[in-house]
């Protein structure tokens, strides 16, 4: 980072103050906090590659053009009565109008119908055959509740409905009555509808133990097929999560590339924004969640990405959310993953579906750093918190070679100081743009490399926690294994502590104020020391809503660097730093 220039009258009538060490440091770590609360609003996701948009939505060659969205659409926990509103109401006479083949009965409402596993609870309506609630047995929404994927206020057409990129039918299928078949495990469900001319057919079949599922779906008109795709409307995951609707993304995974592309709902601000390939999978996701379709063998896939601005359960004013419709050809068959973006789960499905989990530009050290965590914590502890206190003090051991050759360089600094103060004196009247103001520095630095002292030392240790502290905010952000995560008093390690006086990063401050009494400070400035107080508050600040989990790494790592410093200084090598300066000598104008 580019130092700011100082600006000021060409004479000054006094001297100007340098900026000291201590004052960058406070800087430093100032920008540090504001990168991390911008972050991720500033690194997005890369404009998705340019496609064919549908700004009117679906064309209608055999039918009237209409959009996806059904307004007015009946609440989800009215599974069995028909939607209310305008759109709906005309989506139901026009279904009422559509002539019966010979021999058939006009479908009917049936009671909803629940599909329970080991892992879900689903409830399917024979209105459209359609998803109306995915919720998850082992994982819970940010207010504590049973977190349901399906966004239920959204209002338009549901999960599994259907879209159609090139002609649309006359009849509104993702609002007519289907009929509905259960299979006789009651681990799937088959729904039909036809009117003679149009025909659809969806099968969906559970396992009792896993989040994967088959869906497979089929549309003729007059025999012969008809596009189509499967959609997931109105947003996707935990939506109770804060700033929900910046965490939507659709994605697919281009085989050809080798890469996950994601596109955020405002890609799609303009109109549908198509895509197709050879992907290896394709879906929706939020930060902890995915719903993912995996493709049979080779077969090129078609996937849209829409924005849903819709309710939510927990937004009254509605927001900009995911949309996605996905297809692998005439008929679709699909294999589907809809639960948790554990990594550990998602490799052994696909080992390519671990790259939804997001690490961000940190990844090359925050997976890493994540995956040794997980270790410790499956093999060793069997808690994340202790994991992460294990890890941090590991990390703190490799790095004390270079953290004890900044301690020796900061104890001769501080042996130097009166060498220093001696120049300072005999250049005191110098101004800044003075010429001569470049030799009082060649003499400081002279000096330094002389005594091998590395004049930029005090920052050692902020560089060295940087990388970790980034790293570990991405890992607690991102990692659904620390969602929920407890650890002593903590009851997430993923969120900040939810006492109203939280306890870690007031320990933390302590640590803070402890550790700057035990480092040797070079300089003598009454001032820099008073500022240098005021530091631990700072860092309190900016750690105070943090998640736990990272402030319990920072002060981990503040207690193991305080143990060593106490080490360093009750050994012989501080005095031995000291003592290799050598008596100090009185330096005379070159």
């Amino acid at each position: 980072m580019a130092e700011s220039v100082n600006g000021g009258s060409k004479t000054p009538a006094t001297k100007p103050k340098e900026m000291s060490m201590e004052v960058r440091l406070l800087i430093a770590f100032l920008l540090m906090g504001a990168v991390m609360f911008l972050t991720p609003y500033v690194f997005k996701s890369q404009a998705p590659p340019a496609g064919k948009k549908d700004a009117a939505g679906q064309t209608a060659s055999l039918g009237t053009p209409g959009t996806p969205a059904t307004p007015g659409a009946q609440p989800a926990a009215e599974l069995t009565v028909p939607p209310v509103g305008a759109a709906a109401a005309a989506a139901q006479a026009e279904v009422a109008a559509a002539p019966l083949p010979v021999g058939a009965t006009p479908q009917k409402a049936a009671p909803a119908f629940v599909i329970e596993t080991d892992l879900y609870k689903i409830t399917f309506s024979n209105q459209g055959g359609t998803l109306r609630s995915w919720q998850l047995k082992k994982a819970k929404g940010n207010d504590n509740k049973t977190l349901d994927l399906v966004n239920t206020a959204a209002g338009m057409d549901h999960p599994y409905s259907l879209y159609f990129p090139e002609q649309k039918p006359l009849v509104n299928v993702n609002w007519t009555w289907y009929q509905q078949t259960a299979d006789p495990d009651g681990l799937g469900v088959t729904y039909e509808f036809s009117d003679g001319h149009i025909s659809v057919r969806k099968v969906f079949r559970f396992q009792k133990a896993s989040y994967l599922s088959t869906a497979s779906t089929e549309v003729t008109l007059d025999g012969k097929p008809v596009p189509h795709m499967l959609q997931w409307r109105g947003g996707f995951g935990d939506l109770t999560i804060t700033s929900a609707a910046g965490n939507q993304r659709t994605l697919y995974f281009d085989v050809a590339a080798n890469k996950l592309v994601e596109q955020a709902p405002k890609s799609a601000s303009k109109g549908p924004v198509h895509s197709g390939g050879n992907y290896s999978f394709a879906g929706i996701a939020d930060v902890y969640f995915a719903a993912v379709f995996l493709a049979e063998g080779n077969s090129v896939m078609q996937t849209v990405t829409f924005e849903d601005t819709v309710k939510t359960t927990t937004e009254a004013t509605a927001v900009p959310l995911s949309g996605v419709a996905i297809s692998d050809g005439p008929v679709n068959r699909f294999e589907v993953f809809v639960g948790p973006k554990d990594i550990d789960l998602l490799k052994k499905i696909n080992p390519k579906l671990e790259s939804v989990v997001d690490f961000g530009w940190m990844a090359f050290l925050a997976k890493p750093l994540f995956l040794i965590v997980n270790y410790v914590n499956d093999h060793l502890v069997r808690n994340f918190g202790w994991a992460i206190v294990v890890v941090t003090v590991a990390i703190n051991f490799v790095l004390f070679p270079l953290k004890l050759s900044n301690m020796k360089s900061m104890r001769k600094m501080q042996a130097l100081k009166p060498q220093i103060d001696t120049i300072n004196a005999r250049f005191k009247n110098i101004g800044l743009r003075d010429p001569k103001k470049g030799e009082q520095n060649e003499e400081v630095m002279a000096l330094y490399k002389k005594h091998g002292v590395n004049p930029m030392g005090g920052c050692l240790p902020m560089l060295l926690q940087m990388p970790f502290f980034f790293a570990f905010y991405k890992v607690f952000t991102v990692s659904v294994e620390m969602r929920g995560a407890p650890w002593l008093w903590v009851t997430d390690l993923s969120q900040p502590e939810h006492w109203q006086i939280k306890i870690l990063p007031l320990v933390m401050i302590a640590s803070q104020f402890i550790m700057q009494k035990m480092t040797p400070q070079a300089g003598g400035d009454p001032s820099q020391q008073k500022m240098m107080m005021f530091m631990p508050l700072v860092f309190g600040f900016m750690f105070y809503n943090f998640p736990s989990g990272l402030v319990l790494y920072y002060l981990t790592s503040n207690l193991v660097s305080m143990g060593q410093q106490w080490f360093f200084n009750k050994t012989s090598m501080a005095t031995h730093a000291a003592e290799s300066i050598g008596p100090i000598k009185k330096i005379g104008r070159k």
